[in-house]
Protein backbone atom coordinates (compact mmCIF):
# COMPACT_ATOMS: atom_id res chain seq x y z
CA UNK A 1 0.00 0.00 0.00
CA UNK A 2 2.72 2.56 0.97
CA UNK A 3 4.09 2.11 -2.59
CA UNK A 4 0.84 2.37 -4.28
CA UNK A 5 -0.97 5.55 -5.98
CA UNK A 6 -4.11 5.95 -5.84
CA UNK A 7 -6.50 5.71 -8.73
CA UNK A 8 -7.72 8.86 -9.92
CA UNK A 9 -9.81 7.81 -13.12
CA UNK A 10 -10.77 4.22 -14.85
CA UNK A 11 -10.04 3.37 -18.29
CA UNK A 12 -13.21 1.91 -20.33
CA UNK A 13 -12.48 -0.08 -23.04
CA UNK A 14 -15.65 -0.45 -24.50
CA UNK A 15 -17.09 -3.17 -26.60
CA UNK A 16 -14.42 -3.25 -29.71
CA UNK A 17 -11.22 -1.89 -30.34
CA UNK A 18 -11.48 -2.37 -34.00
CA UNK A 19 -11.96 1.22 -35.46
CA UNK A 20 -14.19 0.24 -38.22
CA UNK A 21 -16.65 -1.32 -36.28
CA UNK A 22 -16.73 1.70 -33.32
CA UNK A 23 -17.97 3.72 -36.10
CA UNK A 24 -20.78 0.93 -37.05
CA UNK A 25 -21.61 0.91 -33.32
CA UNK A 26 -21.23 4.51 -33.09
CA UNK A 27 -23.87 5.41 -35.78
CA UNK A 28 -26.65 2.20 -34.86
CA UNK A 29 -26.28 3.55 -30.99
CA UNK A 30 -26.78 7.27 -31.85
CA UNK A 31 -30.29 5.73 -34.07
CA UNK A 32 -31.14 3.93 -31.17
CA UNK A 33 -30.92 6.79 -28.83
CA UNK A 34 -32.73 8.81 -30.81
CA UNK A 35 -35.27 6.48 -30.86
CA UNK A 36 -35.34 6.38 -27.34
CA UNK A 37 -35.31 9.82 -26.55
CA UNK A 38 -38.37 9.93 -28.97
CA UNK A 39 -40.75 7.46 -28.14
CA UNK A 40 -40.37 8.49 -24.37
CA UNK A 41 -40.60 12.26 -24.57
CA UNK A 42 -43.89 11.16 -27.00
CA UNK A 43 -45.71 9.29 -24.05
CA UNK A 44 -44.76 12.25 -21.21
CA UNK A 45 -45.91 14.64 -23.75
CA UNK A 46 -48.61 13.18 -25.32
CA UNK A 47 -51.17 13.13 -22.01
CA UNK A 48 -50.97 16.58 -21.41
CA UNK A 49 -52.94 17.67 -24.44
CA UNK A 50 -55.25 15.44 -24.72
CA UNK A 51 -57.79 14.14 -21.80
CA UNK A 52 -58.44 10.60 -22.56
CA UNK A 53 -54.85 9.76 -22.12
CA UNK A 54 -55.16 10.95 -18.20
CA UNK A 55 -56.03 7.81 -16.28
CA UNK A 56 -53.61 6.12 -14.05
CA UNK A 57 -52.39 4.26 -15.88
CA UNK A 58 -51.12 6.85 -18.59
CA UNK A 59 -49.86 8.14 -15.02
CA UNK A 60 -47.77 5.32 -14.68
CA UNK A 61 -46.63 5.04 -18.18
CA UNK A 62 -45.88 8.65 -18.55
CA UNK A 63 -43.44 8.10 -14.96
CA UNK A 64 -41.82 5.01 -16.42
CA UNK A 65 -41.06 6.98 -19.89
CA UNK A 66 -39.24 9.39 -17.68
CA UNK A 67 -37.24 7.15 -15.61
CA UNK A 68 -36.35 5.17 -18.91
CA UNK A 69 -35.04 8.75 -20.62
CA UNK A 70 -32.87 9.36 -17.22
CA UNK A 71 -31.68 5.69 -16.98
CA UNK A 72 -30.57 5.72 -21.19
CA UNK A 73 -28.85 9.13 -20.40
CA UNK A 74 -27.01 7.81 -17.76
CA UNK A 75 -24.85 5.16 -19.83
CA UNK A 76 -25.52 5.90 -23.58
CA UNK A 77 -24.24 9.31 -24.19
CA UNK A 78 -20.96 8.75 -22.48
CA UNK A 79 -20.37 5.71 -24.60
CA UNK A 80 -21.51 8.04 -27.76
CA UNK A 81 -18.54 10.44 -26.71
CA UNK A 82 -16.39 7.44 -26.10
CA UNK A 83 -16.82 5.99 -29.39
CA UNK A 84 -16.67 9.44 -31.21
CA UNK A 85 -13.43 10.76 -29.66
CA UNK A 86 -11.69 7.49 -28.98
CA UNK A 87 -11.13 8.53 -25.16
CA UNK A 88 -12.19 5.98 -22.93
CA UNK A 89 -10.82 7.61 -19.25
CA UNK A 90 -13.37 9.11 -16.99
CA UNK A 91 -12.33 10.20 -13.76
CA UNK A 92 -13.05 8.31 -10.50
CA UNK A 93 -16.19 10.60 -8.66
CA UNK A 94 -17.74 10.31 -12.71
CA UNK A 95 -17.40 6.73 -12.49
CA UNK A 96 -18.47 5.85 -9.04
CA UNK A 97 -21.20 8.76 -9.80
CA UNK A 98 -22.46 6.76 -13.08
CA UNK A 99 -22.49 3.32 -11.56
CA UNK A 100 -24.71 5.18 -8.47
CA UNK A 101 -27.54 6.35 -11.35
CA UNK A 102 -26.98 2.90 -12.87
CA UNK A 103 -28.48 0.94 -10.19
CA UNK A 104 -30.48 3.47 -8.55
CA UNK A 105 -32.70 4.22 -11.74
CA UNK A 106 -32.58 0.18 -12.68
CA UNK A 107 -33.95 -0.71 -9.44
CA UNK A 108 -36.46 1.85 -9.69
CA UNK A 109 -37.33 0.18 -13.60
CA UNK A 110 -38.28 -2.88 -11.90
CA UNK A 111 -40.17 -1.52 -9.31
CA UNK A 112 -42.32 0.77 -12.23
CA UNK A 113 -42.46 -2.34 -13.93
CA UNK A 114 -44.03 -4.34 -11.15
CA UNK A 115 -46.38 -1.38 -9.69
CA UNK A 116 -47.50 -1.38 -13.61
CA UNK A 117 -48.21 -5.03 -13.99
CA UNK A 118 -50.16 -4.90 -10.53
CA UNK A 119 -52.18 -1.49 -12.09
CA UNK A 120 -53.29 -3.65 -15.19
CA UNK A 121 -54.59 -6.75 -12.24
CA UNK A 122 -56.55 -4.65 -10.85
CA UNK A 123 -57.84 -3.16 -14.33
CA UNK A 124 -58.79 -6.14 -15.78
CA UNK A 125 -59.58 -8.39 -12.74
CA UNK A 126 -61.15 -6.08 -10.30
CA UNK A 127 -63.22 -3.49 -12.93
CA UNK A 128 -65.79 -2.28 -10.92
CA UNK A 129 -63.51 -1.33 -7.95
CA UNK A 130 -60.56 0.46 -10.59
CA UNK A 131 -61.85 3.89 -10.01
CA UNK A 132 -61.91 3.58 -6.52
CA UNK A 133 -58.42 1.32 -5.88
CA UNK A 134 -56.13 3.35 -7.96
CA UNK A 135 -56.88 6.82 -6.86
CA UNK A 136 -54.82 10.10 -7.76
CA UNK A 137 -53.21 9.94 -4.28
CA UNK A 138 -52.73 6.09 -4.55
CA UNK A 139 -51.01 6.45 -7.62
CA UNK A 140 -48.44 8.91 -6.47
CA UNK A 141 -47.65 7.24 -3.49
CA UNK A 142 -46.99 3.99 -5.53
CA UNK A 143 -44.68 6.24 -7.91
CA UNK A 144 -42.77 7.75 -5.02
CA UNK A 145 -42.48 4.26 -3.13
CA UNK A 146 -40.78 3.11 -6.53
CA UNK A 147 -38.35 6.23 -6.63
CA UNK A 148 -37.47 5.77 -2.63
CA UNK A 149 -37.32 2.07 -2.18
CA UNK A 150 -35.03 1.71 -5.24
CA UNK A 151 -32.34 4.91 -3.48
CA UNK A 152 -32.73 3.11 -0.02
CA UNK A 153 -31.54 -0.36 -1.53
CA UNK A 154 -28.99 1.71 -3.43
CA UNK A 155 -27.90 3.39 -0.91
CA UNK A 156 -26.04 0.83 1.44
CA UNK A 157 -23.60 -0.15 -1.66
CA UNK A 158 -23.36 3.15 -2.63
CA UNK A 159 -21.91 4.30 0.83
CA UNK A 160 -19.26 0.87 1.12
CA UNK A 161 -18.21 1.71 -2.47
CA UNK A 162 -17.18 5.11 -2.11
CA UNK A 163 -15.11 4.33 0.98
CA UNK A 164 -13.03 1.18 -1.14
CA UNK A 165 -9.52 2.47 -2.01
CA UNK A 166 -8.64 1.54 -5.26
CA UNK A 167 -4.48 1.44 -6.60
CA UNK A 168 -4.33 0.40 -9.59
CA UNK A 169 -4.71 -1.29 -12.29
CA UNK A 170 -7.32 1.23 -13.08
CA UNK A 171 -8.53 -0.92 -16.55
CA UNK A 172 -12.62 -1.90 -17.10
CA UNK A 173 -13.56 -4.44 -19.52
CA UNK A 174 -16.99 -2.45 -19.86
CA UNK A 175 -18.40 0.33 -21.42
CA UNK A 176 -20.12 1.75 -18.31
CA UNK A 177 -18.77 1.38 -14.72
CA UNK A 178 -20.62 -1.69 -13.62
CA UNK A 179 -19.78 -2.74 -10.10
CA UNK A 180 -18.32 -6.59 -10.62
CA UNK A 181 -15.31 -5.02 -12.73
CA UNK A 182 -14.72 -2.09 -10.30
CA UNK A 183 -14.83 -4.48 -7.29
CA UNK A 184 -11.77 -6.50 -8.66
CA UNK A 185 -10.05 -3.49 -8.62
CA UNK A 186 -10.04 -2.48 -5.52
CA UNK A 187 -6.89 -3.49 -3.39
CA UNK A 188 -8.65 -4.20 -0.20
CA UNK A 189 -10.95 -6.83 0.98
CA UNK A 190 -14.62 -6.29 -1.06
CA UNK A 191 -16.35 -9.62 0.40
CA UNK A 192 -18.93 -7.28 2.40
CA UNK A 193 -19.61 -4.98 -0.45
CA UNK A 194 -19.95 -8.02 -2.42
CA UNK A 195 -22.42 -9.20 -0.13
CA UNK A 196 -24.72 -6.51 0.33
CA UNK A 197 -24.71 -5.65 -3.53
CA UNK A 198 -25.92 -9.10 -4.07
CA UNK A 199 -28.94 -8.98 -1.70
CA UNK A 200 -29.55 -5.66 -2.98
CA UNK A 201 -29.73 -6.84 -6.45
CA UNK A 202 -32.02 -10.22 -5.39
CA UNK A 203 -34.11 -8.14 -3.44
CA UNK A 204 -34.78 -5.57 -6.32
CA UNK A 205 -34.57 -8.03 -8.89
CA UNK A 206 -36.36 -11.28 -7.41
CA UNK A 207 -39.26 -9.13 -5.23
CA UNK A 208 -40.30 -7.18 -8.14
CA UNK A 209 -40.62 -10.15 -10.70
CA UNK A 210 -42.59 -12.05 -8.21
CA UNK A 211 -45.34 -9.42 -8.28
CA UNK A 212 -45.14 -9.12 -12.10
CA UNK A 213 -45.51 -12.70 -12.62
CA UNK A 214 -48.64 -13.33 -10.37
CA UNK A 215 -50.23 -9.82 -11.52
CA UNK A 216 -50.08 -11.17 -15.01
CA UNK A 217 -50.95 -15.09 -13.97
CA UNK A 218 -54.30 -13.36 -12.83
CA UNK A 219 -54.33 -11.55 -15.91
CA UNK A 220 -54.19 -14.41 -18.19
CA UNK A 221 -56.76 -16.54 -15.84
CA UNK A 222 -59.19 -13.76 -16.28
CA UNK A 223 -58.54 -13.41 -20.30
CA UNK A 224 -59.14 -17.03 -20.58
CA UNK A 225 -62.87 -16.29 -19.16
CA UNK A 226 -63.18 -14.08 -22.13
CA UNK A 227 -66.53 -15.65 -24.29
CA UNK A 228 -64.89 -13.66 -27.11
CA UNK A 229 -62.03 -15.05 -29.34
CA UNK A 230 -61.10 -11.77 -30.67
CA UNK A 231 -61.15 -10.36 -26.97
CA UNK A 232 -58.85 -12.87 -26.31
CA UNK A 233 -56.70 -12.42 -28.82
CA UNK A 234 -56.47 -9.09 -28.45
CA UNK A 235 -55.71 -9.41 -24.73
CA UNK A 236 -52.69 -12.00 -25.50
CA UNK A 237 -51.56 -9.91 -27.91
CA UNK A 238 -50.38 -7.01 -25.39
CA UNK A 239 -50.17 -9.02 -22.65
CA UNK A 240 -47.36 -11.76 -24.41
CA UNK A 241 -45.31 -8.25 -25.64
CA UNK A 242 -45.56 -6.98 -21.95
CA UNK A 243 -44.30 -10.40 -21.08
CA UNK A 244 -41.35 -10.20 -23.63
CA UNK A 245 -39.85 -7.35 -22.44
CA UNK A 246 -40.31 -8.36 -18.97
CA UNK A 247 -38.79 -11.75 -19.33
CA UNK A 248 -35.36 -10.43 -21.66
CA UNK A 249 -35.18 -7.46 -18.82
CA UNK A 250 -35.21 -9.64 -15.93
CA UNK A 251 -33.37 -12.90 -17.22
CA UNK A 252 -30.57 -10.37 -18.33
CA UNK A 253 -30.59 -8.70 -15.07
CA UNK A 254 -30.63 -12.07 -13.22
CA UNK A 255 -27.60 -13.70 -15.06
CA UNK A 256 -25.48 -10.64 -14.97
CA UNK A 257 -26.13 -9.47 -11.20
CA UNK A 258 -27.33 -12.48 -8.91
CA UNK A 259 -25.82 -15.61 -10.40
CA UNK A 260 -23.55 -17.63 -8.26
CA UNK A 261 -19.27 -17.11 -9.19
CA UNK A 262 -19.83 -13.78 -11.33
CA UNK A 263 -16.89 -11.05 -11.60
CA UNK A 264 -17.69 -9.54 -14.91
CA UNK A 265 -15.22 -8.12 -17.46
CA UNK A 266 -16.08 -10.93 -19.66
CA UNK A 267 -17.30 -10.14 -23.19
CA UNK A 268 -20.48 -12.22 -22.46
CA UNK A 269 -21.25 -9.63 -19.53
CA UNK A 270 -21.05 -7.11 -22.04
CA UNK A 271 -23.09 -7.97 -24.57
CA UNK A 272 -25.80 -8.92 -21.89
CA UNK A 273 -25.52 -5.55 -20.39
CA UNK A 274 -25.70 -3.67 -24.09
CA UNK A 275 -29.21 -6.40 -24.27
CA UNK A 276 -30.88 -4.64 -20.73
CA UNK A 277 -29.23 -1.24 -21.08
CA UNK A 278 -30.05 -0.38 -24.73
CA UNK A 279 -32.49 -3.05 -26.78
CA UNK A 280 -35.05 -3.39 -24.02
CA UNK A 281 -34.77 0.13 -23.76
CA UNK A 282 -35.52 1.02 -27.26
CA UNK A 283 -38.38 -2.05 -27.17
CA UNK A 284 -40.14 -0.52 -23.54
CA UNK A 285 -41.82 2.88 -25.06
CA UNK A 286 -42.81 1.25 -28.02
CA UNK A 287 -44.58 -1.77 -26.59
CA UNK A 288 -45.66 -0.42 -23.37
CA UNK A 289 -47.33 3.05 -25.52
CA UNK A 290 -46.68 3.24 -28.66
CA UNK A 291 -48.86 -0.22 -29.88
CA UNK A 292 -51.94 0.84 -27.77
CA UNK A 293 -54.64 1.99 -29.80
CA UNK A 294 -55.98 4.86 -27.45
CA UNK A 295 -52.23 6.41 -28.03
CA UNK A 296 -52.30 5.84 -31.56
CA UNK A 297 -55.35 7.65 -31.95
CA UNK A 298 -54.08 10.69 -29.47
CA UNK A 299 -50.82 10.85 -31.79
CA UNK A 300 -53.15 11.04 -35.25
CA UNK A 301 -55.73 13.44 -33.37
CA UNK A 302 -52.84 15.97 -32.24
CA UNK A 303 -50.75 15.38 -35.56
CA UNK A 304 -54.44 16.55 -37.74
CA UNK A 305 -54.58 19.87 -34.98
CA UNK A 306 -51.00 20.45 -35.98
CA UNK A 307 -52.27 20.60 -39.39
CA UNK A 308 -55.21 22.36 -39.41
CA UNK A 309 -53.91 25.37 -37.62
CA UNK A 310 -50.68 25.09 -40.20
CA UNK A 311 -53.24 25.61 -42.51
CA UNK A 312 -55.22 28.32 -40.91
Amino acid sequence: MPNRTAVVEFILLGLTNDNHLSIVIFLVLLATFLLILMGNIIIVTIPLVDHRLQTPMYFFLRNFSFLETCFTIVIIPRFLYSLLTGRKAISRPTCLLQSFFFFFLGSSVFFHVAVMSFDRYVAICNRLHYITVMRNRVCLYLVLGCWLASFLLVLPTTVLFVHLPFCGPNIINHFYCDTAPLLQLSCTDTGITVAVALVTAALSLLSTLTVTIISYGCIISTVMRIPSSAGRKKAFSTCSAHLTVVMILNSSSIFRYIRPGQHGGCDSDNVVSFLYTVVTQLFNPYIYNLRNEQVKQALKDACDREYLSSVK
